[in-house]
């Protein structure tokens, strides 16, 4: 930790002299928060759901106590215990600001090569998605480029990414390969998903997407060949390197039936499972994979309100619904995921940007707040929740992060916001001011 001395941020002042013997002081205290979004106070044992995603405690005038990279008190300023603040003390002025848990981004695909902007054009003359994907555009014209660029060139872009993502307030991030569809190129995505994880402060969780596409290698062979070889070859590298495998099931991609083929396979591996799902058709994918036991159900824009209550009931509230609002806007669909009847329907759901550079190239998590609230139907607290708390379930890091409790990490945000109302009513602005991550000051 610097000395207090050595400010980083006109924000940042000296802690006061004399702490009491005795006590351990305080690390960081940000401090006289017009609003401390704490997350705090629903269950322990499963994401928020129905009510609790919006019922959770906001504290008035409040501050943020961390002891190294850990929170160790939240509460009122009335409440803040002045023996605590030592010399060493780092204090941040939150005045007129929202004080809330770092952003964990729970669905994005962060490591390819190129872009595909050559392909934004043909969208706006009304090719679609899958048009463009059939004659070998779309993710398999990524594929090519991410083939032909270089470990180093991808660790670049990836750790140029992840700065854009923490000047959005990012502190935990998931992920996903998928870009490479043979052996090498996608142990190649995880490792250097990995290595961009210890080279910057945003911590990054691997999730294997291998089955994203059939790779062209495969196209006479079929969608059953190609899992069968991922089986066989890529998932036993990957054991202990991550935690979840994932598939696209969708017209195009991977049918219903293989998709459950393969993740019944990986979960006997070992792996914990995850979908895309329900994006451009209703396949059954979401009920398919809750059923054994995913962890996220991810797009869910096709999904019904009914097939949705079923969901909930069925993971007895553990699958989180990852929904993703600029997917649909950025592709120019009619059709958003219906979050309002999720939530009715207590159905846990989390958002994110989908990152990627086919149908969202866009690092701004506020935005996706934003059309959350105008297009699905989430309230402001709710969409928070969404971001922080339910996102970590999703993505197995609820103890870690997502809410500003004491034991956690000291993952905080300060706002250029006066009130959670405020965050998703400015469209497509960052409010962030300050970053921390692990307690300090990013």
């Amino acid at each position: 930790m610097d000395s207090p001395s050595l400010a980083v941020s006109p924000h940042v002042l000296p802690g006061p002299l004399g702490t009491p013997a005795g006590l351990s002081p305080y690390t960081l205290v940000i401090q006289h928060a017009a609003q401390v979004l704490t997350l705090a106070g629903g269950p322990t044992d499963r994401p928020l759901a129905g009510d609790a995603l919006g019922n959770w405690a906001v504290i008035e005038d409040g501050y943020v106590a961390c002891l190294g990279p850990t929170i160790v008190a939240v509460g009122r300023m009335s409440e803040l215990t002045p023996a605590r603040i030592g010399p060493g003390t780092r204090l941040i002025n939150a005045t007129g600001c929202v004080v809330m848990p770092g952003v964990v981004e729970c669905h994005t695909h962060l490591v390819f090569g190129g872009n595909r902007a050559s392909e934004f054009e043909r969208k706006l003359r009304g090719e679609s998605y899958l048009d463009i994907l059939a004659g070998g555009g779309g993710i398999l014209s990524t594929v090519r480029a991410t083939r032909a660029a270089s470990e180093a060139e991808l660790l670049a872009n990836a750790l140029q990414h992840l700065e854009g993502f923490r000047r959005y307030g990012v502190t935990t991030l998931e992920a996903k390969s998928g870009y490479g569809l043979d052996r090498d190129t996608e142990l190649r995505l995880v490792r250097v998903a990995r290595e961009a994880g210890h080279q910057q402060p945003v911590r990054v969780v691997p999730t294997f997407l291998g089955a994203h596409v059939v790779p062209p290698e495969f196209k006479a062979a079929g969608p059953r060949a190609y899992v069968d070889f991922i089986l066989r070859e890529v998932l036993p590298d990957l054991k202990g390197q991550v935690a979840f495998v994932d598939v696209f099931c969708e017209e195009g991609a991977f049918p219903l039936a293989v998709a459950r083929y393969y993740l019944e396979q990986a979960r006997k591996m070992g792996f914990r499972l995850k979908i895309h799902a329900e994006q451009l058709h209703d396949l059954g994918g979401c009920e398919m994979a809750a059923s054994l036991g995913a962890l996220s159900v991810d797009h869910c824009d096709y999904l019904t309100p009914a097939a949705a209550a079923r969901l909930g009931q069925q993971s007895q509230g553990r699958t989180v619904a990852v929904l993703l609002p600029l997917v649909p806007l950025f592709l120019r669909q009619e059709k958003f995921a219906a979050g309002r009847e999720f939530i009715d329907a207590g159905l846990p759901v989390a958002l994110s940007t989908d990152f990627n550079p086919g149908s969202c190239p866009s690092k701004n998590v506020w935005l996706s707040l934003s059309v959350a609230c105008l297009k699905m139907g989430f309230t402001p607290k709710e969409a928070v929740a969404a971001v922080t708390l339910n996102a970590a379930w999703a993505i197995g890091q609820q103890r870690n992060c997502g809410s500003l409790e004491p034991g956690k990490q000291a993952d905080v945000l300060v706002l250029r916001r006066a009130s959670i109302a405020e965050i998703p009513y400015w469209l497509g602005e960052n409010p962030v001011r300050d970053v921390v991550i692990g307690g300090c000051l990013c």
